[in-house]
């Protein structure tokens, strides 16, 4: 930058000492070019390069920059998190503790990183923490009836919205394109558990699809085939405060308790057949 520095200056003196008129109107705008130039080089090199610009964290940690300006992520403070507006914001943890918002949450949760109570804590519905009544034996049964239906209508709508939003992929769009010109598709709507139930015995191939197609939209961090607590939250928080087996549902599926659920046993737990179980429907 000195040399930068040095030689404008050697350039303006030479302008201003030249014989010609044109020899040193040209150049002085030489010199007010490169001036700009080195002007606008220091100023995008001091407001634009931010070590934290493109650097990622997880929810509830922020980056902030060492002593050698490296980034790194550290735990968000709660009192940072943006103000909350209403009780719709509030979650409900698996400490049964509510929080004013998802903010809250996560930096309460990385404070506790590597201890017990940290690895215990998840994120467990939207909403304020409340009575959930426990879910009987009967009612689990049901409770994959409805949402095998729900995961179809889902499918079916971001179908028919999906014209310039790119929501499905063109191979996604073929398959769901066969469910929504099947005139035996059951159409959207309040229908009995046994309505449901001879639904999905009597045109079962509309429902493989829709099954695969919610694992894979879920399975992302990482995409390891396998589906952990933190990765169902997006579809197990909205749930819980509308159907109480949500919980006992997901549990379920998880049938060797090993904390995570294989497509296999997200296949089963909605009543696919072991033979139908195909990877490549996720992707």
């Amino acid at each position: 930058m000195r040399v930068w520095i040095v030689f404008l200056l050697c350039l303006a003196g030479h302008a201003i000492a030249a014989p010609s008129l044109k020899y040193r109107t040209n150049l002085l705008k030489l010199f007010c070019f490169l001036q700009n130039c080195v002007l606008n080089f220091c100023i995008n090199l001091f407001f634009l390069v931010d070590p934290c610009l493109n650097y990622h964290c997880k929810k509830g940690k922020v980056c902030e920059v060492d002593d050698s300006n490296t980034p790194m992520c550290v735990c968000q403070d709660p009192s940072t998190c943006p103000a909350v507006e209403g009780e719709f914001e509030h979650v409900c943890g698996t400490d049964n503790k509510t929080y004013d918002s998802s903010c809250h949450f996560f930096a309460t949760k990385c404070a506790l990183e590597g201890t017990k109570k940290g690895h215990k804590l998840h994120l467990d519905y939207i909403g304020p923490c409340k009575y959930i009544e426990a879910c009987l034996d009967n009612e689990l049964s049901e409770f994959p009836l409805r949402m095998r239906d729900w995961l179809k209508n889902v499918l079916v709508t971001l179908y028919e919205r999906d014209e310039d939003n790119n929501m499905l992929t063109e191979k996604q769009k073929l398959r769901v394109k066969k469910i929504f010109e099947n005139e035996k598709r059951l159409q959207a709507g309040e229908h009995s558990l046994d309505l449901l139930a001879r639904d999905f015995e009597k045109n079962y191939n509309m429902y493989i699809f829709p099954v695969h197609w919610q694992f894979g939209q879920l399975d992302q961090h990482p995409v390891d085939g396998y589906l952990t607590h933190s990765e169902l939250a997006p579809l197990r928080a909205p749930l819980i405060p509308m159907e109480h087996c949500t919980t006992r549902f997901f549990e379920a599926c998880d049938a060797d308790s090993d904390k995570y659920i294989a497509l296999e046993e997200w296949a089963s737990c909605f009543g696919l057949k072991e033979q139908d179980v195909d990877k490549d429907l996720i992707i």
